[in-house]
């Protein structure tokens, strides 16, 4: 759940609150609480959206997997003795005719697409896609291209309460630009997790825990026990990345690692980075680095305590950078490695989400698409958040340096460079 309901939008311009936009602010999960139907009463007869077409170089691949960490209890459901994951992996496919006869993969399990059109996610009127109908760009299953050698791989985090599905535009993009990227679910937090053997889990135990936290005035404590497992999880998958599935680890390299999320995932981003040094470069779209509700300086993170000695990329919504967000001020005041803050101009949280590229698909007016992406051309922010992202880990993990984020661009007017 990402903090799209704490901004909200005059006649002319978006309004920028400080909700915390870690994805669990108060009024966003009650709000989930008390309006989500049950996902038996989801029968979605809507739109087979499309997602843009990847623009790079490479045709692309995917597989999903279950993971099992046997080292820990579940810490959501502490009867589980274990901790499962859902991830897919995205990949640079062999040319035809190895990839031949693989079909395109869904942009959801059927389980997981019921639940998400149950929650009717920021603004998409409920059943106005049919989010199991919708297909990707990538083939199910197809052979890597093992031409490239090893290839960096990418770690994506969706924001809290959001499908690891959520980021699919910008991760079909750094595929189709020779990167391998890994999406994480993390369960019992995503709305709805599917299995290998059917099973669903959904997010009945945050949910709960949310609510005692706002009994006991406990919030912050909550926000940071999110960030904890979701750290976690990123290191385990970080473990797992020399046993991937479909041979796939065989065209990893383990030494060019780099991670980047949306909201609470932009924040997993950067708490996993101060904290595995694996992770060699980091890029954080729009998550507030403290464990408040609101934002105010207090209960910073660790990372924005402390900052990093290695590359990050911050990327804001309007009116939101290193001079107005103050766990953004800390980390910028820490940070000793290369660093860049960029802002979108006209965009609202979740512009760096696929909302912007599927809202507009819905019919919605433009008053709701306004709420939630913002005044700027969807097709633009699409375009920018991809080009930037392909753009800096190019230049991190590949050596590759196209200077586009030296500093404005004529190509990107609506990017603002605010560091």
């Amino acid at each position: 759940m990402n903090s799209s309901s704490a901004v909200t939008r005059s006649a002319s311009r978006p309004v920028v609150t400080r909700r915390s936009v870690l994805g669990l602010a108060a009024a966003g999960l009650a709000a989930t609480m008390l309006a989500a139907p049950s996902p038996a009463q989801a029968r979605p007869m809507g739109i087979e959206a499309k997602l843009p077409a990847p623009t790079g170089p490479h045709r692309i691949g995917t597989v999903s997997t279950r993971l099992v960490d046997t080292s820990r209890h579940d810490p959501w459901v502490k009867s589980v003795p274990y901790r499962e994951l859902m991830i897919s992996v995205w990949y640079p496919a062999a040319e035809r005719p190895g990839g031949a006869g693989h079909r395109l993969a869904p942009y959801m399990a059927p389980g997981a697409a019921e639940r998400w059109n149950a929650k009717a996610p920021h603004g998409i009127p409920k059943d106005a896609i049919d989010f199991a109908a919708m297909r990707t760009h990538a083939r199910e299953g197809a052979p890597a291209d093992t031409s490239g050698g090893r290839r960096p791989v990418l770690l994506y985090a969706a924001g809290a309460n959001d499908p690891r599905t959520w980021g699919t535009s910008a991760v079909e993009e750094l595929a189709s630009h020779g990167y391998v990227v890994v999406t994480i679910d993390h369960t019992y937090e995503a709305p709805a997790v599917q299995f290998p053997d059917g099973s669903v889990k959904d997010d009945a135990p945050l949910l709960k825990a949310f609510a005692e936290a706002q009994q006991n005035e406990a919030v912050p404590a909550l926000l940071k026990k999110v960030l904890d497992i979701r750290v976690a999880d990123s290191k385990f998958v970080l473990d797992r990345l020399g046993s991937l599935p479909h041979g796939l680890s065989r065209v990893v390299d383990q030494e060019r690692v780099g991670m980047f999320g949306q909201s609470a995932g932009g924040i997993a981003a950067a708490e996993t980075m101060y904290e595995d040094r694996r992770v060699k470069a980091g890029m954080n779209m729009d998550g507030t680095l403290e464990n408040n509700p609101e934002p105010n300086g207090t209960n910073l993170t660790p990372v924005a305590q402390h900052g990093l000695t290695r590359p990050f990329l911050l990327m804001g919504r309007q009116g939101s950078d290193r001079t107005t967000e103050p766990s953004w001020r800390e980390f910028w005041s820490h940070t000793t490695g290369w660093k860049r803050n960029l802002t979108l101009r006209g965009s609202m949280h979740q512009a760096y989400t696929d909302l912007a590229a599927l809202l507009p698909q819905t019919g919605v007016d433009r008053k709701v698409i306004e709420k939630h992406i913002g005044t700027i051309a969807p097709d633009r922010a699409v375009a920018a958040e991809r080009a930037y992202a392909t753009s800096f880990f190019d230049r991190w993990l590949r050596d590759k340096d196209d200077h586009l984020l030296d500093g404005p661009s004529g190509r990107y007017p609506e990017v603002e460079f605010a560091g």
